[in-house]
């Protein structure tokens, strides 16, 4: 499974991709960040994101998005761009049809070092650990972006071959209006 993680922001937007499957080693397919200045008009910013952001879905053709849940904090400007940039990602892989995941940081922190509180340079460590990377990915918003994907590989790709195969069911007819199965 190919995941794109996104750690989204409007001045920094962390993007990484990762390959693998629960069980086995992941590699690294590529990461990095989206940067706009503040400054700039929020309209503009945001289609830098989503050029981006398609520029990436373009080039490493994943099967599921995993964006960062937006959560409440004291600062209502960073909840709001974090949410903007969210949808953006979000959008973007609905165009294409793309699942997209939402994980929660405290998720993701304890998918990836073992801990729901550990803070960016435990995370960091982590991910470069689990991606056998020679330096740890710099800016934060890039090892989180991959920490994001690892997340995904690990904890939503069961859940996501159950939805498929239900899906898969369900167009088949095998499921009746009512809910209940019919013999195969």
């Amino acid at each position: 499974m190919r995941v794109l993680g996104v750690d989204p922001g409007l001045t920094r937007c962390g993007l990484g991709a990762v390959q693998g499957r629960p069980g086995a080693p992941l590699s690294l397919v590529d990461v990095g960040v989206v940067r706009t200045p503040a400054g700039d008009d929020i309209g503009a910013r945001l289609v830098a994101i989503e050029r981006e952001i398609e520029r990436w879905l373009d080039e490493h053709r994943p099967d599921v998005l995993a964006v960062e849940r937006v959560f409440a904090q004291h600062n209502l400007r960073t909840v709001m761009g974090t949410a903007q940039a969210s949808a953006v990602a979000i959008t973007c892989a609905a165009r294409r049809g793309l699942p997209v995941a939402l994980h929660t940081p405290s998720e993701v922190k304890a998918a990836v070092t073992g801990s729901g509180t550990a803070d960016k340079k435990q995370v960091g460590l982590m991910v470069t650990r689990l991606l056998r990377l020679t330096a740890m990915p710099k800016p934060a918003d890039a090892a989180d972006a991959l920490a994001l994907a690892i997340c995904h590989v690990w904890r939503g790709g069961s859940a996501g071959r159950v939805a498929e195969a239900l899906a898969r069911v369900k167009a088949s007819g095998a499921v009746r209006r009512d809910g209940r199965g019919t013999a195969l």
